[in-house]
């Protein structure tokens, strides 16, 4: 009997719908253009925690206007979860868990961040979305990151330090652009990518971005022990 070879053929496996946790920042960038060349997977949008009140992303303290152009020049939905100042763990959970209840494609499960090494933040992230039914994607996870900052800004990665721990590095670095002679200036204790908090970053301009974002640098303040310096949009 002559087997039939439509009987052994590879049936396709359909790409994996994925939302993306964005912060604005370049470990963000990197890590979506990783996704988007990777084809078994399929980026549907992305959610970002705002603060209520400030109307600014969490942690890095960039405008929503600023991330909602960010949004359309990498044409993706764009799912906003608000949280209080000094929200609790819980609260953060219940409003992560309605976000992505609100990403808009029914039988997503997937939810991919741009973490790099640190693994009690990983497990966190991987037990709590395992709580949901979701499944956690890291696409950078374990990546050498001082190779990595430089990948980023050969690959054509621009972006500003919009908020650091001056104890941990020189305040005055805020507003620097994040670029070879930045990482050349960063105390030895720093990690190249900001990994353990020590600064964090908007990005204005990358390959994925249909345009550039255009703008300028405001105010440089300290708040609630770091130091941010507010970008606006021209």
């Amino acid at each position: 009997m002559t087997a039939d070879p439509a009987a052994s053929a590879v049936v396709p496996v359909p790409p994996l719908p994925v939302v993306f946790s964005w912060s604005a920042g370049k470990d963000s960038a990197y890590g979506l253009m990783t996704l988007l060349a990777d084809r078994r997977f399929r980026v549907v949008g992305l959610l970002t925690t705002l603060t209520e009140g400030h109307r600014r992303v969490t942690m890095s303290g960039v405008r929503e206007d600023l991330l909602d152009r960010q949004a359309a020049e990498l044409g993706l939905p764009l799912t906003k979860v608000w949280i209080p100042p000094g929200c609790s763990n819980r609260l953060y959970e219940a409003r992560m868990a309605a976000g992505l209840s609100a990403t808009g494609e029914e039988g997503v499960r997937h939810l991919a961040f741009s973490d790099l090494f640190l693994e009690d933040v990983r497990s966190y992230r991987e037990s709590w979305l395992a709580g949901l039914g979701w499944t956690g994607i890291f696409p950078l996870f374990g990546c050498d990151t001082a190779a990595l900052a430089r990948e980023m800004i050969a690959w054509g990665l621009r972006a500003t330090l919009v908020c650091l721990d001056p104890q941990a590095m020189p305040p005055e670095l805020a507003g620097r652009e994040f670029d070879p002679a930045l990482l050349d200036s960063l105390p030895a204790a720093v990690d190249p990518c900001g990994e353990r908090g020590e600064f964090h970053t908007f990005v204005h301009a990358a390959p994925i971005f249909r345009r550039s974002i255009a703008c300028h640098q405001g105010e440089v303040v300290r708040r609630d022990g770091f130091v941010y310096c507010d970008l606006e949009a021209d």
